[in-house]
């Protein structure tokens, strides 16, 4: 379980070197993980080989004739990148990748349960101070989080 906000640097070649407490979650998986992009915003989805390969199952079974489906196969499986840690526990981040994410040196991972989220800083503060904007304007919850008390 992914858990907290770490800000790190990418280093000049966009090596990034993970926090030992989240390694420790991808050695379950031979240090093999997939790096996406996500869909909705200018990130980077990181995810441990297994939990991808559940993932990228469900994404395949998705209609063929739908094409916001279509869109999302392409997106999320035509950018999967399986990477794996080098001996001092960094993990490569390809241009493209980087590109979309806008990322540079200053970075913010975000875990998000069964997932990381990989951020430019400056991309972070700014969609964190938007959201907090406007929180006030927010009233429609979904469903599900009508009941949570936090």
């Amino acid at each position: 379980m992914f858990r907290g906000i770490t800000n790190l640097n990418l280093d000049a070649k966009g090596r990034l070197a993970m926090p030992t407490r989240h390694r420790e979650a991808f050695a379950q998986d031979d240090n093999q993980l997939i790096l996406t992009i996500d869909t909705q915003e200018h990130c980077l989805l990181i995810y441990p080989l297994a939990t991808w390969l559940e993932i990228e199952k469900q994404i395949d079974a998705l209609p063929s004739f739908n094409k916001t489906a279509n869109r999302i196969k392409r997106m999320l499986i035509g950018h999967a990148t399986q990477v794996e840690f080098d001996s001092a526990g960094r993990i490569v981040i390809p241009p493209a990748l980087r590109a979309h994410a806008k990322l540079e040196k200053p970075a913010v991972l975000v875990g998000q349960g069964k997932k990381l989220e990989l951020w430019s800083q400056p991309l972070w503060s700014q969609m964190t101070e938007e959201f907090l904007d406007q929180s006030d304007e927010d009233d429609q919850l979904p469903t599900a989080l009508e009941t949570l008390s936090l």
